[in-house]
């Protein structure tokens, strides 16, 4: 009885909203559309206003000559990706490495952070705790590559303490093999604080009175947290990794092209700095649009797929075909 008294005053909206002309609508809602005009003319100039520049995917471009006259050499540019060409196989393993990584530890860091926070801590100590952990992800890369050198480096806080003590001072900055747990550990550092705030939100929203139900029955703490957060986390959960599959071959360019120089591009390079360094610095236009093509349809299959998978799933994905 109370499902169709709530469906009744949607159910008149509806119908109202389908009485309503193009041209009502529009004179009703003009005040709504005229204020999203300006975030419009935004995304059109700088999200689909560039994907015309994928077209040098397709030429031999010449920067002097511009996309109108540069001369178009088909699929050529694309003969990198399977060629066998070092230098990209490189980028390829270095990028699904550190994509691996991200997906598996720094995705759910944040969801394990979020439930300590929700779980564990009192209102007052868990808003100290998050101002604290926010703070890294409103400073720039540079700035948080500067901090990790001047603690790590060669004559960083922890070396100059060890040096201090008779010890032997470790080599983590430069560090070819330790390059991938520090590009980890820096993302980590700064973004996990701030991904806690969706988790939190959707932690805010869940019945209070079904942790009180399962402390009743006698669940444990671990209980609780396995049947009533996590299920209530689920949909968002799914949600983001969806999004982040979409991005998940951008593993961080400004991140690692500032450290680049010191480990070498056979630990660093990956496809965006690959794209980088070929295109803007190498002058293989062609072939690093082409790259970065390839990437960007590999991002699109992947959410795609993910989607899919996530209404097999009987969740609701990002959207309903």
């Amino acid at each position: 009885m109370e499902h169709t008294a709530s469906e009744r005053p949607a159910a008149r909206g509806a119908r109202r909203r389908r009485s309503l002309s193009f041209g009502a609508r529009l004179l009703r809602d003009y005040p709504v559309l005229v204020l999203a005009i300006p975030g419009m003319l935004i995304i059109l100039a700088f999200q689909y206003y560039p994907l015309y520049g994928n077209v040098i995917a397709f030429q031999d471009f010449q920067p002097y000559l511009g996309i109108g006259k540069s001369l178009w050499n088909g699929v050529q540019n694309f003969a990198v990706v399977g060629n066998g060409d070092p230098e990209f196989l490189n980028a390829v393993k270095n990028t699904l490495i550190l994509t691996l990584i991200q997906t598996v530890i720094v995705f759910p860091a944040p969801i394990v952070v979020a439930i300590t926070l929700h779980t564990l801590l009192s209102n007052r100590l868990r808003q100290l705790v998050q101002s604290i952990l926010y703070l890294p992800h409103f400073m720039s890369w540079v700035i948080v590559v500067a901090i990790f050198q001047q603690v790590l480096g060669g004559t960083g806080m922890i070396n100059n303490w060890l040096r201090s003590h008779g010890l032997d001072p470790v080599h983590i900055i430069g560090n070819a093999e330790a390059f991938r747990a520090l590009l980890t550990s820096q993302v980590m550092w700064k973004d996990t604080g701030w991904a806690t705030i969706l988790f939190l939100a959707v932690l805010s929203q869940i019945d209070r009175s079904l942790y009180e139900a399962s402390a009743v029955d006698g669940s444990s703490r671990w209980q609780q947290i396995l049947h009533v957060t996590l299920p209530g986390l689920r949909p968002i959960i799914i949600l983001l990794l969806i999004l982040k599959l979409g991005d998940s071959l951008s593993v961080g360019f400004e991140q690692i092209i500032l450290q680049q120089p010191a480990v070498g591009t056979e630990a660093s390079e990956v496809l965006d700095t690959y794209v980088y360094n070929n295109g803007i610095l190498g002058g293989a236009w062609g072939v690093s649009a082409a790259v970065g093509l390839v990437k960007g349809l590999i991002g699109l299959a992947l959410v795609l797929a993910a989607n899919k998978l996530a209404h097999r799933l009987g969740e609701e994905g990002i959207y309903r075909g």
